[in-house]
């Protein structure tokens, strides 16, 4: 019985080399190198973020999590006559927030505490938090720190830094022969 069909070349390769038995291919180390490298590079980017992480980035993942800034969120607002800076500072008293001009840097200090005690009958429920926070901010040139004013409505913190007068755009200077 004949079968009809192509014949197919064959063709012979040499096996590639196998490595010497005391280098043998590793890949548990090669996937442990590339995780270390992208965990680096993360540090690295992480570096890079407008008011980023606060700590140190030199061992991100080292002594646990990650320490993310604990200052509110913030806006900050140029107008003609004044700067502004609002901060969201949610179910804070005035009582509990500190705003301090230093050395030309604005601080917004805060402490927030909520301690709740409940007995009931087969339960008692004992909850205590605390959270602090601090953001600071340079001050722009020509603001007049002895009028900046500091109000807090709806949980809302609006920082309002009114600017010097500006002196006249052009003034000439006479020249005296000495």
């Amino acid at each position: 019985m004949t079968e009809s069909g192509s014949k197919l070349t064959v063709t012979s390769e040499t096996p590639a080399e196998r490595p010497a038995r005391g280098s043998d291919w590793r890949p548990l180390e090669t996937l442990r190198r590339d995780i270390d490298q992208f965990i680096d590079d993360i540090g690295r980017s992480l570096r890079s973020v407008p008011f980023g992480l606060s700590g140190s980035l030199t061992t991100p993942f080292a002594s646990g999590a990650l320490s993310w800034p604990t200052g509110p969120a913030a806006d900050m607002v140029g107008k003609p006559t004044r700067y502004e800076i609002t901060a969201e500072l949610p179910g804070m008293d005035e009582k509990d927030i500190e705003v301090k001009v230093t050395d030309g840097t604005l601080t917004i200090r805060g402490e927030k505490r909520h301690e709740r005690e409940e007995t009931k009958e087969g339960y008692y429920l004992a909850e205590r938090r605390f959270g602090a926070f601090e953001r600071a901010f340079r001050l722009p040139q020509g603001v007049d720190a002895g009028r900046i004013e500091a109000v807090l409505r709806n949980g809302v913190l609006t920082v309002t830094l009114p600017k010097i007068p500006e002196a006249k755009a052009e003034t000439t200077v006479a020249v005296q022969a000495a």
